[in-house]
């Protein structure tokens, strides 16, 4: 679990250093919030869709080692964002980034799956969730401390360099064999899985919820240094504590998941569930208060937010993997990352759209706010009991007691 937390930690900070130097970069290559907001989103042409394939190639030929090249592709357009003059430059960085990025989820999600059992998958996630969670605040710390003494570009190459040394210890570790089996006979067919209500559910929840996880990673640093005036280091300080604390509640809450689920309190398919609505209703007085509020109310709506956020993360995948099972997470989570992102582009120019027509940020904090109740129809509504999908009949139920 350490590794693949590892692996989607060095994700994130690879992914969020554009939102950290991007005051600097807007100053570099004259970009108005439109284009930045453009840049953002150009990652997502790429990372959101092609989550189906890398689903379905994780599945077919092992899902260790298409992580392994995911990584090589991403550290290679960190690297070079460092070296790019011009605006069509770091727009086709950006996509290669997301190309590469894009392995994460459905592999780890595979690996997951594959060898933590179901009473155990809300500890594994919020591990994994710790993660990638706390990685832009410690992406935005260490982000600026190489600024102040690189530059962003030294920044964006040294970020590239140490990305790629994670390779080293992953290709130490052995895997059970269920993890790198090829996909076989036994295997769900993709009619099975795209059949299947609790696939749309899960794809739409994931959706509305990171459409303020993006909006937050991509444009909390312009918002705080733009909207409410603080100074760089501010700035980074307040973020950073931000994310820390939503790593640290995704640990926490999926812990206590299992704990819940452990002592016969009640099932999965509450303990998740509740806490999904929870966030997704806790979130819509956050955006309003940083939208909307005073200094001292944004800053209490950011980190309510943060927290809310990591409690929900570790139901965001547990659930399809409880629900998938081992055999079909890989294509599953493929596709639900797939659609469930793509409102990453969506959020990310939007946001800019709305700040350059409105020159302030409420409209954008407003819209998050509505999009966060729309998810609870998907992880509530349209997902039926959480249990694992019999696949091909009783051989594939759950043992008693599982959920």
């Amino acid at each position: 679990m350490g590794l693949l937390a590892t692996a989607l930690f060095i994700n994130y900070v690879d992914r969020g250093a554009l939102a950290t130097a991007g005051p600097l970069i807007r100053r570099d290559l004259h970009l108005d919030p439109e284009q930045f907001g453009r840049l953002s989103a150009a990652f997502f042409w790429i990372y959101w869709w092609v989550q189906i394939p890398i689903g379905w190639l994780a599945e077919r030929i092992g899902a260790h080692r298409v992580l392994i090249a995911g990584i090589i592709v991403w550290a290679t357009a960190t690297t070079f964002t460092g070296m790019a003059t011009s605006f069509a430059m770091l727009i086709g960085l950006r996509m290669m980034l997301g190309l590469g990025e894009s392995v994460g989820f459905p592999t780890v999600s595979k690996l997951v799956a594959s060898v933590v059992p179901v009473n155990k998958l809300g500890k594994a996630n919020g591990i994994v969730g710790f993660g990638y969670l706390m990685a832009p605040g410690a992406g935005i710390l260490l982000a600026g401390f190489l600024i102040d003494r690189m530059g962003w570009r030294g920044m964006f190459f040294a970020f590239g360099i140490a990305s790629v040394l994670w390779i080293v210890p992953w290709a130490l570790v052995k895997l059970p064999k269920l993890a790198t089996a090829p996909s076989n006979a036994e295997t769900p067919t993709w009619r099975m899985i795209l059949g299947q209500r609790a696939l749309w559910g899960t794809s739409l929840g994931l959706c509305c919820s990171n459409y303020l996880w993006y909006f937050i990673l991509f444009w909390l640093p312009s918002y705080l240094v733009e909207g409410r005036g603080f100074s760089m280091h501010k700035m980074e300080n307040l973020a950073m504590w931000g994310y820390f604390l939503n790593g640290v509640s995704a640990f926490v809450i999926g812990s206590s998941i299992d704990r819940y689920i452990a002592r016969g309190h009640g099932s999965a398919n509450f303990g998740y569930k509740l806490v999904m609505v929870i966030a997704h209703l806790g979130s819509v007085p956050c955006m309003l208060a940083m939208g909307l509020g005073s200094e001292t109310q944004a800053i209490v709506g950011m980190f309510g937010f943060q927290f809310l956020m990591g409690a929900s993360s570790p139901g965001m995948y547990a659930m399809s993997q409880i629900l998938a099972g081992p055999r079909a997470s890989g294509r599953w989570v493929g596709i639900q990352n797939a659609l469930g992102n793509f409102s990453g582009q969506i959020s990310t120019w939007l946001t800019g759209f709305i700040v350059l027509k409105t020159g302030h940020y409420v409209l954008a904090f407003v819209a998050a706010a509505i999009v966060s109740v729309l998810g609870i129809v998907g992880w509530i509504g349209m997902i039926p009991r959480l249990a694992p999908i019999a696949w091909w009949g009783d051989r594939a139920r759950a043992a008693p007691g599982e959920v």
